[in-house]
């Protein structure tokens, strides 16, 4: 099954707020009446974190853990998934087994499905977050970024390995006070052409939500 409009999120790299971005994005979508779905197909975790992103996942979009990732491919060693498997002397998932988790999920309005690291973090043993979101064929990627210094470099490498796939860039933890990150807004608009929304106003999640679903 496929949802009526699937979204995959990525980021620049890891500690950009992806998380927390599709957790805002899956409560306006809530807000708005739609059904949705959230996918982490494969996540590590320090053992003394209170939660994992799939648990933030489940309880934005109101549904089982285990639907947002399955057990199998969680594991406990902040590393690379398939680094972390062998480091625990489990076996590594391979992409067919990450994208069978996604489509065991019953059909929704939207599904968003967050890849881990950057794009070209290793998520199986055979793939990396750039050919799961290949794989996935989404209607639009979403590409979470930091807003400070090396966001342009970080955001036109990512862009260029994700083509031919629709982005959207989100800068978050944007400070519109912050001249460096008003000036790689405006280099990102406006010389490259992307499609950039921030988080400096109070609507962003349900502004962003829109974008995605019907830009």
């Amino acid at each position: 099954m496929r949802p009526r409009r699937l979204v995959a999120v990525t980021g620049t790299g890891t500690e950009v707020g992806k998380t927390w971005v599709t957790c805002e994005l899956l409560r306006a979508a809530v807000a708005r009446g739609l059904s949705t779905s959230a996918h982490k197909p494969t996540q590590s975790w320090a053992p003394g974190d209170p939660t994992t992103d799939a648990d933030l996942l489940a309880a934005a979009a109101g549904i089982p853990v285990d639907a947002v990732c399955d057990p199998a491919f969680s594991y406990e060693v902040p590393l690379a998934p398939p680094i972390a498997a062998a480091a625990l002397g489990r076996t590594p998932a391979r992409l067919a087994d990450l994208l069978a988790t996604i489509r065991r999920a019953a059909s929704t309005d939207v599904a968003f499905v967050e890849t881990a690291g950057g794009v070209r973090s290793p998520v199986a043993a055979d793939a990396d977050s750039r050919d799961l979101v290949t794989a996935l064929a989404p209607d639009r990627v979403l590409l979470v970024a930091h807003a400070g210094l090396g966001t342009i470099n970080d955001c036109r490498l990512t862009i260029a390995a994700l083509a031919p796939h629709p982005v959207v860039v989100l800068l978050n933890r944007f400070d519109g006070t912050n001249r460096t990150h008003r000036t790689n807004r405006e280099w990102l608009t406006d010389r490259d052409g992307f499609a950039v929304h921030t988080t400096d106003v109070p609507e962003w999640a349900d502004t962003l939500l829109h974008a995605l679903l019907y830009g």
